[in-house]
């Protein structure tokens, strides 16, 4: 982690130091890389001035000599009120946002991220290069999706006649295969719908509508609700008032849906798994806790990572999936403008919060 005392200024000519896990660089050699990375970099003062622009940023923006923009306001730099209007919502929110907007003809991408004492960091990206591939990923994935897609089908068919067919103790072999044939399927189906995601621009709210938090809740405990009461897990929600959501209702419910079969696989028979909503601000924290063992620090470092399932033996089930479901939720919030966090709960369990903007009746 980085540290800086509050009085220091972020400034090639001063020869501090910084703090790296014990190793002490210099702010010039850290300058130094950051001029040199692939990505534009523009650091700004809580006045909303520039106080470090880097090489690549200064070419995307057809710049020409750093001094030149060091110590003016980003708004006579950029004129772009999607940018400006973005920031504003990072430094009013304190939460990272992401923008599309054009300067001379030329389309970019920003990622503004809040930081320590108001100031804020930009990341600049040209859309060109980033919609290129973008259009390759999507193209491989679609590549892979039909050469998979034809012997996947021909599998299953054949399994559902080799149920029909072999009698006795080797129809397990059988259920077993559909079993795997069903997970390949919906990881293949899970695969498409990440990165459909990750392509997707997060605030871009336009078809976004405001929905019953209450019934997202219902309709996803009822998707999984028969393999609760095979359990007899029950689902307890705590709310003071009735709330909406702004964003896309398809979208919100999946997340649900994944973090409550989440829960219910870590939760322990005769269990229950609580939903905690409350206001804060412009948002709605969502709090989904289960009764079951807790995580290590490894899984709740790592559990909205792809593919990555955690320690078995602490799940009350056996069933599995894709490891793809709570990568997908997390990409879920972060489209809606949204934060998400797991961790321990002081009195069992663990607890998963998700921060989502509120809708207007």
């Amino acid at each position: 982690m980085l540290k800086r005392s509050p009085k220091e200024k972020i400034d090639p000519q001063i020869n501090d130091f910084l703090s790296l896990n014990g190793i002490s660089i210099n702010t010039p050699q850290l300058l130094a890389w950051i001029d040199v990375a692939s990505q534009g970099w523009i650091i700004l003062t809580p006045a909303f001035d520039i106080a470090y622009i880097n090489i690549k940023a200064q070419r995307l923006l057809q710049i020409t000599g750093k001094k030149l923009v060091q110590g003016h306001s980003l708004s006579q730099i950029i004129k772009s009120t999607l940018l400006n209007d973005a920031i504003r919502e990072v430094r009013q929110q304190q939460l990272p946002q992401r923008v599309e907007f054009d300067v001379n003809n030329i389309p970019l991408e920003a990622y503004v991220h809040p930081g320590i004492e108001e100031c804020l960091l930009v990341l600049l990206s040209s859309r060109r290069s980033i919609e290129a591939q973008q259009q390759q990923q999507e193209r491989w994935l679609s590549d892979v999706a039909h050469e998979l897609k034809t012997p996947l089908t021909a599998l299953i068919l054949v399994s559902d006649r080799l149920e029909q067919i072999i009698p006795g103790k080797d129809s397990v072999l059988v259920d077993r295969m559909q079993r795997e044939l069903q997970r390949l399927q919906k990881m293949l189906e899970d695969l498409f719908e990440l990165s459909r995601l990750e392509n997707k621009q997060p605030i871009d709210n336009t078809n976004y509508i405001a929905n019953s938090i209450e019934d997202l809740l219902e309709n996803a405990w009822n998707t999984i609700r028969p393999i609760a009461e095979l359990r007899n897990v029950n689902l307890i929600t705590y709310t003071d008032e009735p709330g909406l959501i702004l964003g896309d209702k398809q979208r919100l419910q999946r997340a649900l849906i994944n973090l409550l079969d989440n829960a219910l696989r870590y939760s322990p028979e005769n269990g229950s798994i609580e939903v905690d909503i409350l206001p804060k601000g412009l948002w709605w924290l969502i709090k989904i806790r289960d009764h079951g063992p807790g995580l290590s620090e490894i899984d709740l470092s790592n559990m909205f990572q792809r593919f990555y399932r955690g320690d078995i033996s602490r799940k009350r089930t056996s069933r599995s999936g894709s490891g793809l479901g709570l990568a997908i939720v997390e990409q879920i919030i972060i489209s809606h403008g949204g934060s998400i966090k797991a961790e321990n709960h002081p009195e069992g369990g663990t607890s998963i919060e998700l921060l989502l903007p509120k809708g207007k009746y």
